[in-house]
């Protein structure tokens, strides 16, 4: 029997997930983990079959990818792991050198979007490795951060700059949800491996639900190795996080890609491809 390939995002706002895998729920898979960049890049070489990947990669890919119906990273309102971490009020960056982080691919376009319709920016951004201890290097004005490190930094502020929630800002410029991530399938596995599709579908969506069933087990799971109290991780794994591809989410996403293509991030607005499981 065919083994399917998947990805994994190993960020905390997957956690239920990881502590899903980690008790049996990608038995009969091959589990790889890595940051967004990575399972993006994979899934496009044919190298994975399924994974959850930046949401602005299908928009960019729509050919090559479908959906996974009713599963996805996002919010209604603040993220806590998606940061700008400027020297100055985001009122007055506009032509200043802003620094994204290299694990990303839809941080780096809701951030151009919510600073170009938002503010009327168009700063000078450069893609490099990042650190939250020196969050921004000399010479830039702000840094963007995702996952973990946007995590720490959120609860670990330095007097003196400014901190801003992208999906915050998101939710002031447009009044939507935001889907940060998607979970995908390569359409060729798709079309000839359905049996396994629904599957693995149903592996990442009862794994969702049984980790956030057995919360309280996965977030202790972390405790000695992630620098985060529980109290941080309970709020930020809900009701912060949200996992379900609602319509209303759905819209959303169909707004952050009308407005990435109004940007000339993306070639054209997708059509939003659902898979059959």
């Amino acid at each position: 029997m065919y083994c399917p390939r998947i990805g994994h995002i190993n960020f905390l706002n997957v956690l239920p997930l990881a502590w899903s895998y980690t008790h049996g729920a990608a038995e009969g898979c091959t589990l790889q983990r890595g940051v967004p960049a990575e399972l993006n890049a994979a899934i496009c070489r044919g190298d994975l079959d399924v994974s959850n990947v930046s949401s602005i990669l299908y928009a960019r890919h729509s050919d090559e990818l479908v959906i996974l119906p009713d599963i996805c990273v996002s919010t209604n309102g603040p993220v806590q792991s998606i940061l700008l971490v400027s020297r100055r009020p985001i009122d007055a960056i506009k032509q200043d050198k802003i620094l994204l982080t290299a694990k990303s691919a839809t941080s780096h376009c809701l951030l151009k979007i919510i600073l170009h319709d938002g503010y009327g920016a168009a700063p000078d951004y450069q893609v490099r490795s990042l650190t939250p201890q020196n969050p921004i290097p000399e010479k830039a004005t702000g840094s963007l951060f995702i996952g973990d490190d946007a995590l720490w930094l959120y609860h670990h502020r330095t007097e003196g700059l400014y901190y801003y929630d992208l999906g915050q800002l998101w939710h002031e410029l447009t009044g939507e949800r935001m889907v940060y991530a998607l979970w995908v399938a390569h359409r060729n596995f798709a079309k000839n491996h359905p049996e396994q599709l629904r599957r693995v579908w149903q592996c990442i969506s009862g794994g969702l639900r049984d980790g956030l069933t057995h919360k309280d087990s996965a977030i202790k799971s972390v405790l000695g190795e992630k620098p985060f109290t529980y109290a941080q991780l309970d709020e930020y794994l809900g009701p912060v996080i949200h996992w379900s591809l609602t319509p209303e989410y759905l819209q959303g996403l169909r707004t952050f890609y009308t407005r990435a293509a109004a940007n000339g991030l993306i070639d054209r607005v997708p059509e939003l491809h659902l898979a059959t499981v």
